[in-house]
């Protein structure tokens, strides 16, 4: 089956202010006992959840006001910690497409491209306004465009960078490595054939 392009994508944004947020908090250690993926989404941001509401607060991701949003907005070193995969798993089966952040840790941002959900990057001040203009106005459309390098807010715009390798995955569709195998596997069949330790045992 052919895989997805991803060129550009707008939606309803929900900021999520803070640095260094690792992916214990976005998904705690406790909830990856499972063997599927599946229901992640219901744990996500669990603890910071817990805490925010016996405070008598709410968390950005659990706030009604945001409920929809496709596209998280990130401060500096997101998803920084171990390199769990279950954090973005939790993060994209919620809802979320693409994420803008001033920086990503290298690992979240690899199982990220993984999973077909862009993480775009801009500097501080453009993310400190993105925040600002959702927080005013969360119905306000956010428009990720990987063709042009630009995110834009509403009337503004402003300039985004993506590494060239992970933003030709999306503009061409090969950013899904299994599928990638699985639409070619006669080909990998064929090799598998000729490599004598795996057609000796067969």
């Amino acid at each position: 089956m052919a895989i997805e392009k991803i060129r550009q994508f707008a939606g309803r944004a929900l900021p999520l202010a803070g640095g260094n947020i690792d992916t214990d908090r976005i998904i705690p250690a406790r909830f990856l006992r499972s063997v599927t993926f599946e229901g992640l989404e219901t744990h996500l941001f669990e603890d910071d959840r817990a805490q925010l509401e016996a405070a008598g607060e709410r968390h950005p991701v659990w706030d009604p006001v945001y409920a929809g949003a496709s596209i998280l907005l990130v401060n500096a070193n997101f998803g920084c910690g171990s390199s769990r995969e279950h954090a973005p798993q939790a993060i994209r089966r919620s809802g979320i497409r693409a994420i803008v952040g001033e920086s990503f840790s290298e690992i979240f941002f690899g199982n990220s491209v993984a999973l077909g959900m862009p993480c775009v990057t801009a500097d501080a001040d453009t993310v400190a306004a993105l925040m600002r203009s959702v927080e005013h106005d969360p119905a306000i459309q956010v428009a990720v465009d990987l063709d042009r390098m630009l995110v834009a807010a509403g009337h503004a715009t402003y300039p985004i960078t993506l590494p060239p390798g992970a933003r030709e995955s999306f503009l061409e569709g090969t950013w899904d490595a299994t599928g990638l195998l699985l639409d070619k596997f006669e080909e990998v069949e064929a090799v598998a054939a000729r490599l004598p330790y795996i057609s000796a045992w067969s």
